[in-house]
């Protein structure tokens, strides 16, 4: 079983920056796809960024594109969200998630993922 653990997050105004961090029970696995999401309360858990550790190519939600990197430090086993330039509607809880798969261009759909962290708040204050 394979464990993801967040860190990171935090209460930020607008326009901050915040690098989340997950860290991987394991060695990352690949191929693989890894991401991060978030979730309100009583709304759906939508896709932020994806990673394949297949092809390196990484993709994002359209409202954080230009604003967010994910990224993976191998040796650390980590995962990393950099958020910049926060606005209030980034505020979320903010999940890191993680599924073997041989594909090159990972998907946004949260059922493909096999494993999840707790977690992580973001709040961004106007």
């Amino acid at each position: 079983q394979v464990h993801l653990v967040e860190s990171g997050g935090g209460s930020v105004q607008t326009g901050g920056s915040l690098r989340l961090a997950c860290v991987v029970s394991e060695d990352i696995f690949e191929p693989g796809c890894f991401g991060w999401f978030r979730q309100d309360v009583g709304k759906e858990r939508e896709g932020v960024a994806v990673l394949s550790t297949n092809s390196g190519k990484a993709d994002y939600k359209q409202s954080v594109q230009g604003r967010a990197t994910i990224s993976i430090d191998n040796a650390k086993r980590t995962v990393f969200l950099q958020m910049n330039n926060l606005q209030p509607d980034d505020t979320s809880t903010y999940y890191c998630a993680a599924a073997p798969s041989p594909t090159n261009a990972c998907p946004f759909a949260s059922w493909v993922y096999n494993f999840w962290g707790q977690g992580t708040q973001v709040t961004v204050s106007s």
